[in-house]
């Protein structure tokens, strides 16, 4: 099974890519409830696993970011021909 984000890295890849709650919660298929709570608590809490996936998945389809290890949200330059990372 592919590795979810922390509900902190969620949280920065959503302000990232500029979507709302709602925005998110429309293309990952989950409640925007569950964001918020994902996005405010230590861990995943009572959140499902296939949840934080498809949270994931989502903000990954953006084009914009991707999520590699613990506590890092890699932005990807979107210049063309620049591969530089932030």
């Amino acid at each position: 099974m592919k590795k979810v984000a922390t509900g902190a890295q969620i949280k920065m890849a959503r302000a990232y890519v500029g979507w709302s709650v709602r925005e998110l919660s429309e293309l990952a298929g989950v409640s925007g409830s569950t964001i918020k709570r994902l996005e405010l608590i230590k861990g995943y809490g009572n959140i499902s696993v296939d949840n934080v996936n498809k949270i994931t998945i989502a903000l990954e389809s953006s084009g914009k970011i991707r999520f590699e290890g613990e506590c890092c949200v890699c932005v990807a330059d979107q210049k063309e021909g620049d591969n530089d990372e932030h």
